[in-house]
C-alpha cells in the first residue's frame, strides 16, 4: 500500500478499518505517518540516534500488540504518549531515572510553573515534528539526516545522491520554511 494513496484517509477512519478487519497494513499506514513525530520524542529523551531508531521500533511493536486489544479514539496523543512512557522507562532502566524525570511524572502543586513550561517544550516539539512532515520529501529526509541524525553534508550527499549544492539548498530552505510553518501554528 502507497503512503501517498492513502493520504486522505484520517487517522480514525485508519483504525477503524484496522479493527474491522484486524489488517495490520492499515496500521503500518498510520504508524508511517508518525515515524519521524516518534524519532524526534525519543532522540529528545535518549539523545542517542541508535537507541532512539530502536526505541521507535519497540514502540510500534506495542502499538501492534495494544492495539489489538482496545480503541483509541486520539492516535497521535496515545502514541506520542506510548514513546514518551518507553524513553523514560528506558531511562530509568539505565539508572538515569533522574529528580528532573521523576518531576515530569510526579509533579506536585508547587511545581505547576516548572511542569508548565515542560508542557510548552513538549507541545513546542510536537509542532515542529508536525511542521517537519509538511515539509517536501527533499528538505525532509535533508533536515532529518542533518539535524536529527547528525550526518555531516557528504554523508547526506551519500546517503541520498544529492548534490552538494542540492544537500545545502534543501537543508536552507527546509529550515526556512519549518520556521515559518512553526510561527504560524504558535500565531
Amino acid at each position: 500500500m502507497s503512503k501517498d494513496r492513502y493520504e486522505h484517509i484520517n487517522d480514525n477512519e485508519l483504525l477503524s478499518r484496522f479493527h474491522a478487519d484486524h489488517n495490520n497494513e492499515w496500521l503500518g499506514i498510520l504508524l508511517q505517518r508518525y515515524t519521524m513525530l516518534l524519532l524526534g520524542v525519543c532522540m529528545k529523551y535518549l539523545k542517542n540516534e541508535e537507541e532512539a531508531k530502536d526505541s521507535v521500533q519497540q514502540v510500534f511493536l506495542k502499538a501492534i500488540n495494544e492495539l489489538h486489544k482496545y480503541k483509541v479514539e486520539y492516535f497521535k496523543s496515545w502514541i506520542y504518549m506510548v514513546a514518551k512512557n518507553h524513553c523514560l522507562m528506558k531511562l530509568r532502566d539505565k539508572g538515569k531515572y533522574t529528580a528532573e524525570i521523576n518531576e515530569q511524572l510526579m509533579a506536585t502543586p508547587d511545581e505547576i510553573t516548572d511542569k508548565n513550561n515542560y508542557i510548552e517544550k513538549d507541545k513546542a516539539l510536537t509542532n515542529m515534528a508536525e511542521a517537519l512532515l509538511q515539509l517536501n520529501k527533499e528538505q525532509q529526509v535533508c533536515i532529518t539526516l542533518f539535524y536529527l541524525e547528525k550526518k555531516s553534508y557528504q554523508e547526506i550527499t551519500e546517503q541520498t545522491q544529492f548534490t552538494l549544492m542540492q544537500v545545502k539548498s534543501h537543508i536552507q530552505n527546509g529550515k526556512r520554511n519549518l520556521k515559518l510553518l512553526m510561527e504560524k501554528k504558535t500565531s
